[in-house]
This record gives structure tokens, sequence and C-alpha cells, in this order.
């Protein structure tokens, strides 16, 4: 195999990456607030590619499509978490995660009725031709989709580490119990992280339309791989997720070039059981230790 041909092997593979550690992401923020997964987290991918494509055939222009898709998904997953979810709050872990699963079952129903079964497009965000790299082709929205990764876990690095907001996240991930009677709101701080979760997710399917388009089914895909990307990083660390998102796709992307393009779905569930079996923490998670 020529440099070149195995150059369009690992770009294509860091673009799939990108996508499931913005996927990831959102999984991240929802666990490191509530320590339950959000298996909805799909649909918001989705939805966000879904409503912008709605808000620019409404005549909207790009960028303001774009941004109100995702402040759509956001208030979607807001009014989902308060509706659905905060009812229930003190049931136990598994009730709230079947009602995510139930929830991302309604939402793609309701998507398929609301946008038909067509696939749907937006038109590249810098449009023009592909740049070459070492005689490899870039697409200019993969530099849009890497931009939008590098900015989305800079921030989220940021917010746990420096804002009242990311601490409050982060202790209402220990106790939430513990962190009612510090004085924490930990209503509000579930709420938010569902809308930043919701958005990193919309923020992903938004970026990767105008290069695959998108339709009301995508989110599963999406879902099963952000988390197997969160899960191989370790839940809980922005970084991690990015990581594992990359290393999931370079795999995939590896895997076509030396192996075979039929097994290519297959990684992410192989990735997923491995690391559950091996070390359930993730590759850059830390094993936390309690006192009994």
């Amino acid at each position: 195999m020529e440099t070149a041909e195995l150059l369009q092997y690992v770009l294509a593979g860091l673009k799939s990456g990108s996508i499931y550690a913005l996927v990831a992401l959102g999984f991240t923020v929802v666990y490191s607030s509530t320590g339950i997964i959000n298996f909805a987290q799909g649909e918001f991918f989705m939805l966000g590619g879904m409503l912008s494509v709605f808000f620019h055939g409404a005549g909207m222009p790009l960028p303001l499509a774009g941004l109100a898709g995702v402040l759509a998904t956001a208030g979607v997953a807001i009014a989902f978490e308060r509706v659905a979810l905060r009812p229930r709050r003190d049931a136990g872990p598994l009730v709230l995660v079947i009602i995510t699963i139930g929830a991302s079952m309604v939402i793609k129903a309701l998507a398929r009725h609301a946008f038909g079964p067509d696939e749907l497009g937006l038109p590249e965000f810098t449009p023009g031709p592909s740049l070459s790299i070492a005689g490899a082709a870039v697409e200019r929205q993969s530099l849009w989709l890497w931009g939008l990764t590098l900015v989305a876990v800079l921030s989220l690095t940021w917010l746990y580490r420096k804002t009242k907001l990311g601490r409050a996240m982060r202790a209402c991930s220990i106790s939430h119990d513990a962190s009612r009677l510090m004085g924490i709101d930990t209503a509000s701080v579930v709420m938010v992280s569902f809308g930043i979760a919701a958005a990193l997710g919309a923020l992903g399917g938004l970026a990767v339309t105008p290069l695959t388009q998108t339709a009301w089914d995508v989110g599963g895909t999406a879902g099963l791989k952000g988390f197997a990307a969160a899960i191989l990083g370790g839940l809980g660390n922005p970084v991690a997720s990015v990581v594992g998102g990359l290393a999931l796709g370079l795999l995939e992307s590896l895997s076509v070039a030396f192996i075979s393009s039929t097994y290519k779905d297959a990684i992410s569930l192989g990735v997923l059981l491995l690391v559950l079996f091996v070390r359930p923490q993730g590759l850059m998670g830390l094993v936390r230790r309690e006192k009994v």
C-alpha cells in the first residue's frame, strides 16, 4: 500500500473519529452529572442535522440554521429531562436508563413522521475543492469537523476545571444527596447537563450532514459508536472521550484498509466488549476506590 493511500485511510478514520468523539462527549457530560448513560444521545445527533436542514429549507442562512438546530435540540433534551426523567429522579439507575431508551425510540419515530424517510443534506460550510495533503484528499468540511471537536473538548475541560457549574456537575456524579447538602441545585445541574450533551451531539450531526447527509435513522449507529468511544477512552473525562473516538475511528478505517469493509461496523461492538471485560474504566480512566 502506498503512503498516500494509507494517509487517506488515516484521515478518513480521524474524520469518523471526530464524529464519534462529539457523541461520546455528550455521554460523558450526562454521566458526569447523573452517573447514568443516556441512550437517547444518538437521537440528539440525528436531530442536530435534521433540524438544521429544516431551518435552512425554511429560508434561514446556513449559520443561523445550524445554530437554531443545535439550540432546538438542546431544548428538546431539556424538555425530556424535565418531563420524563425528573419525576423519576429517585428511581434506580436501571429505570432511568430504560426511560432514555424509550425516549430514543419515540424521538426516532417522530422524526420519521416529521421529516420523512428520505436522506437530507446541507451545503458545505466552506464550499470549494478538496485540499491535498501529501497526496491524500481532505474535504474542507472535515477541517470544520476537526476544529469543532477541538473547541468542544477544550471548552468542556475548561468548564469542569475552572467553573462552579463544572465542579457542581462533578460533585453530582459522586453523590446527589451530598451535593444538595452543600447547597448545589442538583436539578438545575442535571437539566443543564442534558442541554449541553444534546448540543454537543447536535453539533456533530450538523457538521457531518454536508459530508454524508442525514436521515431519521442515523442516531442508532452514531449512539452505539459514540458510547463505544466513551467507554474506550473512559467515561467522565472529555479528553479521554475524544481520544477514544479518534482511536475507534482509526481502528475502523484501518480495518477496511487491511482486512475488509465487511467487519467495519463490528469493530465498535468488539471494542466495547473487549474494554468492558479487560479494562471497564477505559484506557484513560482511573479506578475509583470507596471506603465502606
